[in-house]
């Protein structure tokens, strides 16, 4: 399996199990993740929200972990990864401002490498100037800003792939939107029969 080196972009109030069940999920079948902010060091910590769906007109949020940096969005080179995640949470809506955050988004489309997306991230996209064409998906509260971004650009109700991208709407959707995003990667995952615990 070719070992993939991928690039997460973060900020303060991500969506916690975006960020961790996908970074610790790659990592656990042999990729490498890095986890950058802008205008953060790595070794520095961004807070996390989690978001609940309870009924209410919107999601709830309660304080997530703190999550610590392996990078520093600032100072890396984006040629160097393979592949590109956008989680969801608050913070794309301050993220997608930052020039430095459009043009490593712009990178990897440019260069045709994988992106997932999921909840708020594609708010990224969109600034980005990146998804006229595309199918994708998003937190469906976010699926005006996704509709208007781009010239074709069509929103469905699913986990999506088109070509390189993948997209999902949700944290609830982490399972399918991983396990696309490593099917797209070629990523291969084995094991053998569980053996029974003796009595």
């Amino acid at each position: 399996m070719p070992v993939k080196d991928i690039l997460m972009i973060v900020g303060d109030f991500s969506e916690d199990y975006e960020v961790m069940v996908a970074c610790q999920a790659l990592e656990m079948v042999g990729h490498n993740v890095d986890v950058a902010c802008p205008d953060r060091a790595a070794g520095d910590r961004i807070k996390t929200a989690i978001h609940d769906f309870r009924g209410d007109q919107t999601y709830i949020e309660t304080r997530g972990h703190d999550f610590e940096l392996t990078a520093s969005l600032n100072d890396l080179d984006p040629a160097e990864y393979d592949v590109l995640i956008l989680p969801g949470g608050r913070a794309p809506e301050y993220l997608r401002t930052r020039e430095v955050v459009l043009e490593t988004v712009r990178h990897f489309f440019d260069e045709n490498k994988p992106v997932a997306a999921i909840c708020h991230g594609p708010q990224i996209l969109a600034a980005a100037g990146v998804t006229d064409g595309y199918e994708l998906t998003s937190l469906p509260d976010v699926r005006t800003d996704v509709e208007h971004a781009g010239a074709g650009c069509t929103w469905v109700d699913e986990v999506t792939r088109d070509g390189n991208l993948v997209t999902g709407q949700t944290w609830e959707d982490l399972s399918e939107w991983l396990a696309e995003l490593l099917d797209l990667l070629g990523t291969e995952i084995s094991h053998e029969a569980p053996v029974a615990a003796d009595d």
